[in-house]
């Protein structure tokens, strides 16, 4: 008698298992919050002009070393990924356009750069520790995010998450 009680256990609990776990694999992404930013050149961006575009948010300040050790892959990133449908929006956090605009003469950019003052994200994701990585998909959902350096494989596979496919991880 116990064996079949035992089984009729199992059975009951993987028709509670299965669909919690086709439901986890399905789109559990959060949409991100409604969000408006202007680069130092003018441009606009909200939720709804980058539909259909992966963005990559990057949350930096001119005196954080780690943000200036991943400077140049971010610029990499930019590149390659442009014309596959990716925007790169590098949130400098609570610095004067003046510093910004002094330190961009050294350390030129290919992204698009935004200053707190022109954006609601930084408040958003709450930007307090530097650098921190965020990836919106091309239907608006937060794909990952990630707090520090992670160095180029990190920031790929997050790419790819989002459904770029990268020339690094191949």
């Amino acid at each position: 008698m116990w064996p079949k009680n035992l089984l009729v256990s199992c059975a009951f609990t993987l028709l509670l298992l299965v669909p919690s776990a086709v439901l986890a694999g399905s789109d559990d992404r959060e949409p991100a919050p409604r969000f408006h930013a202007k680069t130092m050149e003018g441009e606009q961006f909200t939720n709804e002009s980058v539909k259909g575009r992966v963005v990559l948010f990057q949350f930096w300040t001119t005196w954080c070393p780690y943000c200036k050790s991943e400077e140049a892959l971010v610029n990499d990133i930019t590149k390659e990924f442009s014309d596959k449908g990716l925007i790169v929006l590098a949130v400098d956090v609570a610095e004067s356009k003046k510093k910004v605009v002094e330190y961009l003469k050294d350390h030129p950019r290919k992204c698009r750069i935004v200053l707190t003052s022109d954006t609601n994200l930084a408040a958003m994701y709450a930007a307090n520790s530097y650098p921190i990585y965020v990836v919106v998909d091309r239907d608006g959902k937060i794909v990952d995010t990630q707090r520090g350096a992670g160095g180029e494989r990190s920031l790929r596979r997050m790419l790819e998450s989002a459904g770029l496919e990268s020339k690094g991880t191949e």
